[in-house]
């Protein structure tokens, strides 16, 4: 009985070796360079960058004398397992599917991400591009295959199997002794592949073809004649018509333009030089008003002198200069004209919604008003309503909690006998905000306390305590405080305060109002005070202007 003989399919492992680079001992600078593969002994190089540059040149140096990868070697990263690119399924985690192996065999380098080593490998394309840092740098052919007793169109199986060569299957080479060697067939002293790496892969030739000739060139035309028209000025978003005559107030509203807009690329403002920016704005609005009779541009002149005032009253406060320029500033108690507004709507308010007649009633309206202006709530101690010229405050008090104007979380004495340490809530109700009425002020929290204390500050003036001066005075005090100009004058401009308004609010009548101003006078509130016309003129004496509110 004869035995058949079968012929196995073996594969021969796909080549690797490594260059490494290892301290050469510890405390030392000096690194040693190995390689795995045969002949090549290590090295002793001064540094870890000489090192690694010494590792890249002999790494290249293999590759470019070594052999071609072969495309029947088996996969170099298989035969390991893959351990270096699949990771161990943990206790708790489902197996993964098996990997497979394929595509065409490759040679890959792998390298290690801090620099220590360089490993080449044989294996396949697909295990290659799951290395994270793998890089191809040269791929086998694919084999010839033919199927068995197949006759090619020149000539007989035996021929192909002649002209392959020897070896374990037909047209297949054998493998070499070394695994390194050049294969048989190539030329000696020449590389058997230029290595090239995936992602530097140079791309398809540019097919040749024929250049068309250069176009003659044409006649040069002559340049047409540059259209030069005058500038277009522009100001307070208005442009400046071409035609505006006399041709001096365009140049002037041009220039203008310009110079506001180089003021807003200044890094500091300078007021003074904004306030006669405004000034010339508003010469230049008013004759180009008498121009084009533009009902606008005689508004924007106005507003523009309202800004000249304004700059030049903050330059006079920033630069410690008194409106007039030569004495030094005030220093107001309410220093902005926000806060001059809120305290004469204060006034205004208290004047028209008083509940009950007479000047001490009236003071004691707007001192309470002002303590619960923001919420219509508060806190009141008996010392803040002592302090006021009131002849019976304990009855006063008890006439505004009887007409409801007022109301308390005690009594009327119990209020009056109160602590700082334990004040008492009080509430005004007309002041309280519901959903459709917000209240009459529009102030904020830190703006009520500020606008009372000013109050309460000119209400207990010193001279005004050392003469004992009644109710009416101080509402009086108030008053005058609140209508001055920005230089002490009574009246907007200095053009007086009208008596009937000012008696009304000191709850006094026109006759009694002369000798009402003549305390003042005495008391160092007033200067050169006049009653003439149905008007008041003077002016605050320098001593009480930190209490004025000036009108704007």
């Amino acid at each position: 009985m004869g035995m058949e003989t079968q012929t196995t399919n073996e594969r021969v492992t796909g080549r690797t070796w490594t260059v490494r680079l290892d301290p050469a001992g510890r405390g030392r600078a000096d690194v040693r360079l190995s390689c795995s593969r045969p002949g090549c002994a290590a090295q002793t190089l001064p540094s870890a960058v000489v090192g690694r540059t010494a590792a890249v040149e002999h790494l290249k140096a293999h590759l470019r004398t070594g052999p071609a990868p072969r495309p029947e070697a088996y996969c170099a990263c298989r035969a390991a397992e893959c351990h270096t690119h699949i990771r161990p399924t943990g206790p708790r985690e489902r197996p993964a599917a098996p990997w497979r192996c394929g595509g065409a065999v490759v040679l890959a380098v792998v390298a290690d991400r801090e620099g220590r080593w360089w490993q080449v490998m044989e294996c396949c394309s697909r295990c290659a591009a799951a290395h994270p840092t793998a890089k191809v740098v040269a791929t086998a052919p694919p084999p010839a295959r033919t199927a068995p007793g197949r006759q090619a169109p020149d000539g007989s199986a035996e021929d192909r199997q002649a002209a392959a060569g020897p070896g374990p299957r037909g047209g297949r080479p054998a493998p070499a002794a070394d695994p390194f060697q050049v294969t048989e067939g190539a030329a000696p002293g020449a590389p058997a592949f230029a290595p090239h790496f995936s992602h530097s892969a140079p791309g398809p030739a540019a097919a040749a073809y024929d250049v068309p000739s250069q176009r003659p060139a044409r006649a040069a035309r002559p340049p047409r004649p540059a259209r030069r028209r005058p500038p277009r000025g522009r100001i307070a978003q208005r442009f400046v018509p071409h035609d505006l005559r006399p041709v001096s107030l365009r140049d002037e509203l041009t220039e203008l333009g310009e110079l506001f807009r180089a003021y807003q690329q200044r890094d500091e403002p300078d007021l003074a030089l904004l306030a006669e920016l405004h000034d010339r704005k508003a010469e230049a609005f008013h004759a180009w008003y008498e121009v084009t009779l533009d009902t606008g541009l005689r508004l924007d002149a106005q507003r523009a002198e309202q800004a000249a005032d304004a700059a030049r009253l903050q330059h006079l406060h920033r630069s410690g200069q008194a409106p007039d320029g030569d004495g030094p500033a005030v220093a107001r108690l309410l220093t902005a004209q926000a806060q001059w507004d809120h305290a004469r709507a204060v006034l205004a308010y208290v004047a028209a919604h008083v509940p009950l007649p007479g000047p001490e009633a009236r003071l004691l309206t707007l001192m309470l008003t002002l303590r619960t202006a923001q919420s219509g709530v508060g806190n009141l101690v008996g010392q803040d309503i002592r302090g006021l010229p009131l002849p019976e405050p304990e009855h006063l008090v008890g006439q505004l909690v009887a007409c409801g104007w007022l109301e308390l979380s005690g009594t009327v004495d119990e209020l009056m006998d109160s602590r700082p340490e334990s004040p008492t809530r009080i509430s005004v109700p007309s002041l309280i905000p519901t959903d459709d009425d917000p209240g009459p002020f529009t102030f904020g929290r830190k703006m009520r306390p500020r606008l009372s204390g000013w109050a309460q500050r000119v209400v207990g003036e010193k001279k005004l305590r050392k003469t004992k001066s009644g109710a009416d005075a101080r509402l009086l005090a108030l008053a005058l405080a609140t209508q001055v100009s920005v230089d002490a004058q009574l009246g907007p401009e200095g053009e007086g305060i009208d008596l009937d308004p000012l008696a009304t609010w000191c709850a006094v009548t026109p006759d009694e109002l002369p000798a009402l101003v003549d305390r003042m006078t005495a008391t160092g509130w007033l200067e050169e005070a006049e009653i003439s016309d149905g008007l008041l003129t003077g002016s605050l004496s320098e001593r009480v202007l930190p209490f004025s509110c000036p009108l704007m």
